[in-house]
């Protein structure tokens, strides 16, 4: 479908991290909505083309959607989105279906039903399928069914498409064109292109001190050392998003003792915290961990917090900044946050990897343009009685 306009509107959309994938694989984002104002205000900034419209989303009528991206109900061609999942999230220890959080896909549907878009992508933690006895999975699926669309799920891991990081998020795709789903190929993995690893990410980037703030616009360190920098630089020539949080010194003499690879197991008895004295060497696994050059990130959360997991970074005494968390999540380096700095963490921590919405993108793509040139080539071959009349 050569010269085809693809677009799309994202809900909960937050930073943009599914509208940029998008926009990547060859659509117009015409309009998104996120509650947080922080979020939206890097949105706007991002996404210049989107309406942006602001709020809680129970607010809002699908007409309005509409009416700022300037189409009627039934020609948009997908809608993205990704309901808050704090409530489904296996670091929640008390989610379920009784957080406020957990209903918010209701509203999604509730817009599908009121834009009837051709394609619907959803998307969410695995927890998802678990709380509640998988009870918001299957609501998800008949509430859909319901309207006429063919819906598939599925867990996909972000490393299999070119991001540096182990993130494992489930995708709800549907269409109500009758056409079969088509999922992304992995091009990362065994018999595949190598995983990029920590190093391809963020090797070229300027060197910190725990808590120095650099200029806001700084040059990066090395010439780009690999496929994927050279891919997220562009043409961008300066570096921002790119500070140091200042720890305490008990944190900073802790991570002097953590190798590569090395997590609070490699830190002297005397200098742990308190509550993790009391830990068992089979708890905390990747509380403290140091990352290694030559492989994945951990899951990139709303915190690089050292207390979280393995968020230090491979070389320097410090924890990674804003920049090299955007980088593990595959934003390109043009993309600015806005916000304060623990504000700029939450949005590339509730992103969905660009890269990852650029392959569900492009997969959405293919299969529609398939099943159009073979809807057009079954009529071309059918006999002239049996061909339509086509209204003038």
């Amino acid at each position: 479908m050569t010269g085809k306009h693809w677009t799309a509107i994202d809900l909960f959309c937050g930073a943009g991290g599914l509208s940029e994938g998008f926009r990547q694989a060859g659509f117009h984002v015409l309009a998104g909505n996120d509650i947080d104002p922080h979020a939206a205000e890097t949105f706007a900034a991002n996404h210049s083309e989107a309406q942006f419209l602001p709020g809680p989303i129970e607010h809002i009528a699908a007409r309005e959607f509409l009416r700022a991206a300037g189409l009627k109900k039934g020609e948009l061609d997908c809608l993205i989105g990704g309901p808050p999942c704090q409530a489904f999230s296996v670091y929640n220890h008390q989610r379920g279906l009784h957080d406020r959080r957990s209903g918010l896909f209701y509203e999604y549907l509730r817009i599908v039903e009121g834009l009837m878009p051709e394609w619907v992508v959803m998307e969410n933690v695995t927890g998802i399928t678990s709380a509640g006895d998988g009870q918001a999975v299957e609501e998800i699926h008949s509430g859909l069914a319901s309207l006429g669309y063919r819906v598939e799920t599925r867990i996909l891991r972000a490393e299999e498409y070119g991001v540096p990081q182990e993130r494992r998020r489930i995708i709800f795709l549907g269409n109500r064109l009758g056409l079969p789903i088509r999922w992304p190929e992995p091009t990362h993995g065994p018999n595949l292109k190598p995983f990029v690893n920590v190093w391809d990410a963020i090797g070229d980037l300027p060197s910190l001190s725990n808590g120095e703030q650099p200029p806001l616009f700084s040059r990066y360190r090395t010439a780009p050392m690999s496929a994927y920098q050279a891919y997220l630089r562009g043409d961008f020539t300066r570096v921002t998003n790119h500070a140091a949080p200042r720890l305490a010194p008990i944190n900073v003499e802790r991570m002097k003792f953590i190798p590569e690879g090395g997590s609070w197991r490699d830190v002297p008895y005397g200098l742990l915290p308190t509550g993790m004295k009391r830990a068992r060497r089979c708890d905390h696994t990747k509380r403290y961990g140091r990352l290694r050059k030559d492989g994945l990130s951990s899951t990139i959360l709303t915190k690089c917090d050292l207390h979280w997991g393995a968020y230090i970074h491979p070389e320097q005494d410090r924890v990674l900044t804003v920049r090299e968390a955007a980088r593990l999540q595959s934003f390109p380096d043009w993309f600015q946050f806005a916000g304060p700095r623990t504000e700029q963490y939450v949005q590339v921590g509730n992103a969905v990897p660009p890269l990852l919405a650029r392959q569900l993108g492009l997969a959405l793509i293919k299969a529609t343009s398939q099943g159009r040139s073979r809807r057009n080539a079954r009529l071309a071959d059918a006999p002239a009685e049996n061909v339509p009349a086509i209204a003038l």
